[in-house]
């Protein structure tokens, strides 16, 4: 079953859950807190974007509606500068922060330095950040790529993504607008080219036919003057 398929399932599992408490922002908290939780869930914004659970707005358990939009968009870095705000995190919450963080970072660079990596995800040394990368993203399936040791990088091949920031469907939108515009001018631009290359294969063709039929002509005038030539010899 591949990640996409298993994302699919919790996120319904975890929906379904909290779309039938009524009332209770205790029960919602307790929801959130287990799906922030959950080995295999990587994205939010369905639970976040659902009536009961936005309710939490403004009561005593709002924190845990602020927990769930950190791990549905923020990072671990941005989590540490406003815990005071947020709910201590488990042993299990940190460790999926740390690789939704991941995710963000391998969004964003193809090419992700060891010194980012331990300052980003608050890792000591290098052999504690490579334990991390194959077992806690690699061997889970949310990252795929390669270690250089010798460089101190890691090489991002694939990255499963995240939830979208607020206003980033927009840009989205945009740059895939652009992107198309592009695609057309460089559509129309190779067309162009190909009826140049038509035009010049006619006319090409065309030149050939005259230079065959001219020396089609010169060898029959050649013909016609030798067999004259023969002619006169003879009388």
């Amino acid at each position: 079953m591949d990640i996409e398929q298993k994302q699919a399932e919790h996120i319904d599992h975890f929906v379904k859950q909290a779309s039938t408490i009524k009332g209770s922002s205790s029960y919602l908290a307790n929801v959130i807190v287990e799906a922030t939780s959950h080995p295999s869930l990587f994205a939010f914004s369905e639970i976040l974007s659902l009536p009961n659970i936005l309710e939490l707005q403004g009561t005593e358990h709002s924190i845990y509606l602020d927990l769930l939009q950190m791990f549905a968009h923020g990072t671990w870095s941005e989590y540490k500068s406003s815990a005071s705000n947020l709910p201590q995190l488990t042993p299990d919450q940190i460790l999926k922060l740390k690789q939704l963080t991941m995710l963000t970072l391998a969004e964003a660079n193809k090419v992700l330095s060891y010194d980012v990596l331990m300052h980003e995800l608050d890792v000591v040394n290098v052999r504690e950040l490579e334990d991390f990368l194959i077992n806690e993203c690699m061997y889970v399936g949310i990252v795929r790529g390669k270690l250089d040791q010798l460089r101190r990088c890691f090489e991002v091949q694939f990255a499963a993504g995240r939830d979208l920031r607020p206003g980033q469907l927009g840009n989205m939108i945009h740059t895939l607008s652009d992107w198309l515009g592009t695609s057309d001018n460089l559509l129309i631009s190779i067309q162009d080219k190909i009826k140049w290359a038509d035009t010049m294969s006619e006319l090409d063709k065309k030149h050939k036919k005259e230079n065959e039929e001219r020396l089609e002509e010169v060898k029959n005038a050649l013909s016609l003057k030798v067999s004259t030539a023969q002619h006169h010899s003879f009388n």
